[in-house]
């Protein structure tokens, strides 16, 4: 089988990454991009950044070799809708040399894939937005949130950062100092720690610094949550307490009370050792104590994956998973 190649694609808003692998395992390149979000970057310029993963990736390797492909992606459903953007990804797909087809998969599947091979389950992804969805036959079936900042994404970066300006507001309103964790987005978002001797003037500044730029830009307060709770303090605590309770909660909209299949972590928040993870690990193992917990992996590895299952010489998608997705746990 080494003689067959297949490649994935992982795009975010912020990067996107390629890699080539044989059905063996064997990774024969890597590539990355820029951000390729169509919907947030344009059908263009993302598929100019695909273009520059792909040529990463396939360096040294021969095109012809390369049996099927997969790009994983939020809002998938949006480019396959849109004839110009999939004319985009269809011309930088062709203008690397691929002439095999390429199947469009949105990021939650691949972050489901990531962690595991088991066609039924439930993912939970939460970065700087937050959507939980239902996986049957390695296809996604009922969602929760994803919503988008104004509606949803409960428990993500953004509603993380959100959290902490109301925070801190209330109490500047309340004419009670900042805790370490309001100085912090004080400092982010005004340059420095202190109050104004007038308070108002403080909230004032705040509002206007924050409704000035894109409102998905508070999920960068993110990490100053995260660190206050690391350090102990309540407010960031409390704020990565609640967090979960929200996304624990998503996922219970769509997951039966004693599910046994796996449930699956992904998302910059959800990944590596992170308080809000631990915090939701120790909740989803009260409400599905019988279900394996897995952490999402190498999303391009999984997007390459998905696209090799359908090969005829594929007789054990299991064992392929194993061989092309070795970090998934």
């Amino acid at each position: 089988m080494s003689g067959s190649v297949v490649v994935g694609l992982d795009i975010g808003g912020t990067s996107t990454r390629a890699t080539a692998l044989t059905l063996d395992g064997e990774r024969l390149g890597t590539g990355r991009g820029g951000g390729g979000n169509p919907t947030s970057h344009g059908a263009e310029r993302a598929a100019a950044e695909l273009l520059t993963a792909l040529r990463g990736a396939l360096a040294g390797v021969d095109p012809a070799r390369v049996r099927a492909g997969a790009i994983g992606l939020a809002g998938a459903g949006r480019l396959l809708a849109d004839p110009a953007g999939r004319a985009a990804f269809d011309r930088a797909w062709h203008d690397a040399g691929l002439r095999c087809p390429y199947a469009v998969h949105g990021d939650a599947l691949v972050a489901y894939a990531s962690g595991t091979a088991a066609p039924d389950g439930t993912v939970l992804v939460a970065g700087t937005g937050a959507i939980a969805a239902e996986v049957r036959d390695l296809r996604l079936d009922r969602v929760a949130d994803g919503h988008g900042w104004l509606l949803g994404d409960a428990g993500s970066g953004f509603w993380l950062g959100r959290e902490a300006v109301r925070g801190l507001l209330a109490d500047l309103d309340a004419g009670r100092a900042p805790t370490p964790l309001g100085r912090q987005v004080l400092t982010d978002l005004l340059g420095a720690p202190e109050v104004a001797p007038r308070p108002r003037d403080t909230v004032d500044a705040l509002i206007q610094a924050v409704t000035r730029r894109p409102p998905v830009e508070l999920a960068r307060l993110a990490p100053h949550v995260v660190a206050a709770a690391l350090a102990g303090e309540p407010a960031g605590a409390e704020l990565i307490t609640a967090a979960a309770g929200h996304l624990v909660a998503s996922v219970s909209r769509i997951r039966p009370a004693g599910a046994t299949s796996p449930l699956v972590l992904g998302g910059g928040l959800l990944t590596g050792d992170t308080p809000l993870a631990a915090a939701v690990r120790v909740e989803a193992a009260r409400r599905w104590p019988d279900a394996p917990l897995r952490s999402a992996g190498d999303g391009a590895a999984a997007a390459a994956w998905l696209a090799a299952r359908d090969l005829p010489e594929v007789d054990d998608p299991v064992a392929l998973h194993t061989r092309l997705v070795p970090t998934a746990t």
